[in-house]
């Protein structure tokens, strides 16, 4: 996935490193049959079979094994494809009941510690929907279908497609023949397919007679007048030029996507609001892929911190936990850790904190307890690159990233940043290591977290900003203020309610601190000003930042928007005219916006156990949506006199205000202080709640 990048036909890999799979696997399983069993068995790759530790002979391709007890082990061998499995019988088939090991040959005894005897560690194998002999993993593949043009537009050098909207896929060439060379270039813009000197990505193919070859790839195929590109991008508009001997028909495309049921929705009294949230959806659909991605022209890669805020809007649309797992898996690599996440400080700590984010949205324990080792390790690399302050500052190595700014940012010394994300994951650590049982590893990361949070206001609070400075050099404080650790600090509760309120005027409010242009730090920025309470300020946010990029004919949300600019300056990034990503996965972050500080939904307890309604209007006139839960949803009704709510798994309190006593169908009002009320509500009931805004 990450390898599939190109830049204008040239091939362009990730700058960090990367691993491959485990060439041998060892998969095993306990079996207690009734009466003899016959199994079928399939592989990826060479294998071989013990049953009972006797080796069987050949690759067998079916066996029948006696009634009783046994110990069913296959071995397997692939260095192309990671080593996969498939057994189907009666009673026993392949799921993640199966243990694995990759033959690291350490030992462990009974109580986990290392030890000269005993055998091989194991653990889980993983397994999801391969549930056919005939569809192997490796031959995985998104779905694709047909979707034709909405113009075509015939210019002096060539011809101009558009598809209607951002899309992705895979071009079709109709009718093609003739000789000669035949060029597509691709645009999230129109003035990006027309400037073939600069446009960010392009195809050349080489047609002659019943061959057409590919020349980035440098493939040959056969040519029966229709041709499909092996290679999926990401366009609105194609510009395609070719030699007076090409002959050519029709274009169309292949739409390449992720299946995903939009379990998630939001609709309200603002049409604007409405809009915004359904190109959020698609952004957010666009990006979903084998992984979250960042941007599906640039970069299409796996990064860690666009990649934690897919997860959160994730949680509000799709809920599909199974591309959370593997993105996490992905990001994570093998050991030894030899470099942070995507080589950036910041994003390795985004990536423990999305490991209990996980949890507390799906209640999944396995999946804490298999992964605690690479979280273990991954915090050793980290602690063995802290300074005599016990706080983290870049090493050689090391990108200090924090946001792409328009302005200088210093990125010296401890940034206050840095050690708030340090101390969260810290803390992150604890309640993993408790939820994996390891209680001395909860010990010893609840005392470094909190030697760590003790540290933090001393270093970086200055009463006379009434704010966190930026960084400190030297032990000194800087005089540079920025917006980054002051509201990460405040949805991490490290700071006091005076203290948030001071931030909220001193910075978060205040327009001559360097503003916030990414939608990636301004998911972060109007989360904060949520969690203060300032939801009709936010959506004035939402709609003018949000709005202005659907002003400026936004099919999908970009990767940066600064509402100086206009024209052409919107597309440029990276001192390239068409380098800013116009679909990118942090852009769609009114769906996580909207689903828990305006319908308010959010769950208190593992997997939805519990959960917390808390809807806010925000300045409209009605909202209406509905939230999925691991095995459910909660669905939300609100207007200026009546709230209605309806959960179908878990219970939990829904809070709100009203100006006077409320009234309910069910349940108990309990008045909490001044005009703040709550009431209980059971999972399968519809609460119905008359109030007075």
């Amino acid at each position: 996935m990450n390898n599939r990048r190109t830049e204008r036909g040239a091939f362009f890999p990730p700058f960090w490193k990367t691993d491959s799979h485990y060439v041998v696997v060892e998969f095993s399983k306990k079996i207690s049959l009734a009466q003899p069993e016959e199994i079928e068995i399939a592989v990826e790759g060479r294998y071989n079979v013990k049953l009972n530790g006797k080796l069987q002979f050949g690759m067998p391709q079916r066996m029948t094994l006696p009634a009783g007890e046994h110990s069913l082990n296959i071995k397997v061998y692939n260095t192309t494809t990671p080593p996969a499995l498939f057994v189907k019988g009666k009673t026993i088939h392949t799921d993640n009941s199966w243990n694995v090991t990759f033959e690291d040959k350490e030992w462990i005894d009974e109580s986990g510690k290392a030890s000269d005897t005993s055998a091989t560690t194991y653990m889980a194998a993983g397994s999801w929907n391969f549930n056919d002999i005939h569809t192997p993993p490796s031959q995985f593949k998104l779905e694709v279908e047909p979707m034709e043009a909405v113009a075509v537009e015939s210019l002096p050098g060539g011809e101009l497609i558009d598809f209607g909207r951002e899309t992705f896929g895979f071009i079709r060439l109709q009718g093609l023949s003739g000789e000669g060379v035949i060029t597509i270039y691709y645009g999230e813009s129109k003035e990006e397919a027309l400037d073939t000197e600069y446009g960010e990505t392009l195809d050349k193919l080489a047609v002659s007679g019943n061959q057409i070859t590919d020349l980035s790839l440098n493939k040959s195929y056969p040519l029966d007048g229709d041709f499909t590109l092996e290679s999926s991008k990401a366009y609105r508009y194609i510009y395609i030029t070719k030699d007076a001997g090409v002959k050519q028909d029709k274009v169309s495309m292949l739409y390449e996507y992720l299946p995903e049921a939009y379990r998630g929705s939001f609709r309200s009294s603002d049409e604007e609001l409405n809009r915004i949230w359904e190109i959020g959806a698609y952004t957010m659909h666009l990006t979903t892929r084998e992984f979250f991605i960042d941007g599906i022209k640039r970069d299409r890669w796996v990064w860690s911190g666009d990649a934690i805020q897919s997860y959160l809007m994730n949680y509000y649309l799709f809920f599909d936990s199974e591309s959370v797992k593997r993105t996490i898996w992905l990001l994570r690599g093998k050991d030894p850790v030899t470099s942070h996440s995507n080589t950036i400080m910041d994003y390795t700590f985004y990536w423990f904190l999305s490991i209990y984010d996980y949890y507390l949205y799906s209640g999944d324990i396995d999946f804490v307890k298999q992964i605690y080792p690479r979280m273990q390790t991954m915090m050793e690399y980290v602690l063995g690159r802290t300074n005599v302050n016990g706080m983290v500052e870049g090493l050689t190595g090391d990108w200090v990233f924090v946001d792409w700014a328009d302005g200088y940012l210093d990125k010296k010394g401890e940034l206050s940043f840095e050690q708030v994300l340090f101390c969260k994951s810290l803390e992150t650590m604890a309640l993993c290591a408790q939820l994996a049982e390891e209680d001395q590893d909860q010990v010893t990361y609840q005392k470094l977290a909190a030697d760590l949070r003790a540290k933090l206001l001393p270093a970086f609070w200055n009463e006379t900003k009434q704010a966190l400075v930026h960084n400190r050099i030297g032990g000194e404080q800087s005089e540079s203020v920025t917006r980054y650790a002051n509201m990460f600090a405040v949805f991490f509760n490290y700071l006091t309610s005076e203290q948030q309120q001071q931030i909220r005027e001193s910075v978060l409010l205040n327009d001559d601190i360097l503003k916030i242009t990414t939608p990636y730090m301004r998911f972060y920025e109007l989360e904060a000003l949520c969690v203060m309470g300032e939801q009709t300020a936010v959506m004035k946010e939402i709609k003018d930042y949000w709005g202005g990029m659907l002003h400026e004919g936004a099919t999908s949300f970009w990767e940066k928007y600064n509402p100086d600019e206009s024209g052409r300056e919107h597309l440029a990034m990276y001192g390239r005219p068409y380098g800013k990503s116009l679909c990118h996965a942090w852009g769609a972050s009114p769906i996580y916006l909207l689903g828990k500080y305006y319908l308010g939904v959010r769950p208190v307890k593992e997997g939805y156990k519990e959960f917390s309604v808390t809807p806010v209007l925000g300045g409209l006139e009605w909202m209406e949506g509905k939230v999925p839960t691991p095995g459910g949803d909660i669905k939300v009704y609100m207007d200026q006199h009546t709230i209605k709510v309806k959960a179908t798994e878990g219970t939990g309190y829904v809070n709100f205000t009203s100006g006077s006593n409320p009234t309910v169908n069910r349940g108990e009002v309990e008045h909490l202080s001044g005009t703040n009320y709550r009431v209980w509500l059971e999972g399968g009931e519809e609460l119905v709640i008359g109030y007075e805004s």
